[in-house]
């Protein structure tokens, strides 16, 4: 059991870079890293739940890794997609947590049908629970989520006039059910610590930050608590 640690973060969100990469090290197919990786997301989902942090943000893939890379791999990486959210409806620990699961992004679209399934009987599964919020991002880029805001907003002003506010704004991302974003942590950064297709871009203006050289599938919970116990140190300002 953690020590308890004070000013624990509201909403984590995590970037998983280096599944790939930690395969071609050990002269693995690429796809092995990612079953891999699923293996530490869900160690430390449970480190998140541990630390009692409310909202757990998990960056699944960009529109662009679900629709560029090889079809070997993407037929692997669905397959993974599927069998993660099978077992996420009986997980017994999602459960017994109360752990409510969404997914955001444009995940309809690129999809297989059997995993698109399996997303929506884990979503209805869950949607009761409001202990614990769990939000993948799947074929999602904060580029298309802001376009796609700006859309509907525009489809308002030509009924009526409205006034252009933060409010709306949040009330029609992708997002609007979620806090602002207090900790990003991004893994497998080897001297290149960046951002990716505007990251939650709304949602993050004032997030910490970490970066991480450890590859996903080294990245263990021990390494995400020590990381939550440095964001609890960190003085945030808000620009003031």
């Amino acid at each position: 059991m953690s020590d308890k640690i004070k000013n624990i973060p509201k909403h984590v969100a995590v970037i998983p870079d280096g599944n790939r990469r930690w395969a071609r090290k050990r002269g693995l197919k690429p796809w092995i890293g990612h079953q891999e990786g699923v293996n530490y997301f869900e160690r430390v989902l449970e480190k998140a739940i541990e630390l009692k942090i409310p909202y757990f943000t998990f960056w699944g893939g960009s529109f662009d890794n679900l629709t560029k890379r090889s079809k070997i791999e993407l037929k692997f990486l669905f397959k993974v997609y599927t069998n993660q959210f099978k077992r996420i409806i009986t997980d017994e620990r999602i459960h017994k947590n109360k752990v409510r699961v969404n997914v955001l992004g444009r995940w309809r679209e690129v999809l297989p049908k059997e995993t698109q399934i399996a997303i929506e009987k884990a979503i209805k599964r869950t949607k009761d629970y409001n202990q614990h919020f769990l939000t993948f991002l799947l074929a999602y880029n904060g580029t298309d989520e802001m376009l796609n805001c700006i859309q509907k907003i525009a489809n308002f002003a030509k009924q009526k006039s409205i006034k252009i506010t933060e409010k709306l704004i949040k009330e029609n991302l992708w997002t609007k059910d979620l806090p602002p974003v207090d900790l990003i942590v991004r893994t497998g950064c080897e001297n290149d610590p960046h951002n990716s297709t505007g990251f939650m871009m709304w949602d993050t203006a004032y997030s910490q930050l970490y970066f991480s050289q450890t590859l996903f599938p080294d990245f263990g919970p021990e390494e995400f608590e020590k990381i939550v116990k440095d964001y609890a140190q960190r003085q945030r300002r808000f620009g003031r």
